[in-house]
This record gives C-alpha cells, sequence and structure tokens, in this order.
C-alpha cells in the first residue's frame, strides 16, 4: 500500500490533493503561504474549495459566500422574530432556541434529521449572497422543510469520515465502532480517495498480494 506524503505545494495534482487527509492546520497554513486573506476565518470545506481552485487554475479566491467580517450587534441580541431580516446571524443559543420554538408551532412534534442544520446554514448563506433578503421566519420554513422532507440529503462533499463511516456500517455486517475507526485510519495514510469502495477495493489488493 502506498503511504500518503503529508504535504502540501503548489504544484501538486488535483487527484494527489483530493487522496489525501489535511488538517485544519494544514489547510490554512498552505493557503496562508498562497496570499490567501482571512484564513483563520474559513471552515474546512472553504479551505479545501479554495486549494483545489488554485490547484486547477492557479487562481485565488476567497470562496466563502458569507462576509467574513460583520460590523454591530448580531441579530438575537436585540431579540428574534418571523418578521425581523437577517443581517448579522450567528448560531448561537438564542437563535438555536428561537428556530426550534417557532418550528414547533409549525410543526409540533418535529424530528430533527441529523445533517438538517449543516444544510440550513448553507441554503441561508447562498440565498444572501444571491441577494434574496430572508426573514427568521423564513428560517424556520426552510428549517421545517429540511426536517419534514423524506427525500435523502445530498452528501455532503468534505464529510469523507462521516460518508465512509456510513459506507462501512452499510456493508460490513456486524462491525464495530472499532473496526470502522481502524479502518478510516487505515485509508487516511493511503494514497487513495477517501472513501469506503476504494478502501474496500485497496484492502482487498493487500490482502490477495500476501
Amino acid at each position: 500500500m502506498e503511504k500518503q506524503t503529508l504535504r502540501l505545494f503548489e504544484s501538486m495534482s488535483l487527484a494527489r490533493f483530493e487522496n489525501g487527509y489535511w488538517y485544519v492546520k494544514e489547510l490554512k497554513d498552505f493557503a496562508k503561504g498562497l496570499g490567501l486573506k482571512q484564513v483563520g476565518k474559513l471552515r474546512k470545506d472553504e479551505l479545501e474549495a479554495a486549494i483545489r481552485l488554485f490547484l486547477q487554475t492557479g487562481v485565488l479566491k476567497n470562496p466563502a459566500l458569507r462576509p467574513l467580517v460583520q460590523n454591530g450587534k448580531r441579530d438575537a441580541s436585540g431579540g428574534l422574530s418571523p418578521d425581523k431580516l437577517i443581517t448579522i446571524f450567528k448560531n448561537d443559543a438564542e437563535t438555536k432556541q428561537f428556530l426550534l420554538r417557532e418550528s414547533e408551532r409549525i410543526a409540533p412534534g418535529l424530528k430533527v434529521r441529523s445533517g438538517a442544520r449543516y444544510r440550513l446554514n448553507r441554503w441561508r448563506e447562498k440565498q444572501i449572497a444571491g441577494g434574496v433578503p430572508l426573514t427568521y421566519g423564513d428560517l424556520v420554513r426552510e428549517w421545517v422543510r429540511l426536517n419534514q422532507s423524506s427525500e435523502p440529503f445530498k452528501r455532503i462533499p468534505h464529510g469523507r469520515y462521516i460518508n465512509f463511516l456510513s459506507d462501512f456500517f452499510t456493508h460490513e455486517a456486524g462491525a464495530t465502532r472499532e473496526d470502522a475507526i481502524r479502518a478510516w485510519d487505515s485509508v487516511k495514510a493511503l494514497n487513495i480517495p477517501k472513501d469506503y469502495h476504494s478502501w474496500k477495493n485497496q484492502s482487498g489488493i493487500a490482502s490477495t498480494s500476501k
């Protein structure tokens, strides 16, 4: 099995980048070295998107759809209501409580789906970046829609650990969490895509070559 060389460099191929597993600090240090601004305010998926674009095109661009610097009081500090426009949003306790309280009025007993909050935040960012004025009532309605929908969520592009574990438990009968974590640690160290099927294929090759 080919072990990963744990180093990011400007001339690396996109495939090499995608096959690697990079920690946030590594991504931040590399992006900062490239000259990307406000690196410390970016999420891991945003850092990966910026580096991916650079490796493909040589263009260095901040991919964030949300404003990275916001001046003024957060919306929740003045109290929240359904008709209040979203201006300075924070995922704070007050906002989460408001979301749950108002959604309960629309859909009593609403069950929260795993991954719904992540998708709600990305939806909000995309709408606001597109110039759509949103109220907190709009946010509540989208939250209810996401949690009531029976349609499977699309996979999170950068959620490789979550996706790997999901596939591992689906295909490995009787597997324990410890088994899954060992397999994940193994795939992280290899120069292959970080998904279950690549790991399974590589494991099969390794076992037949012994």
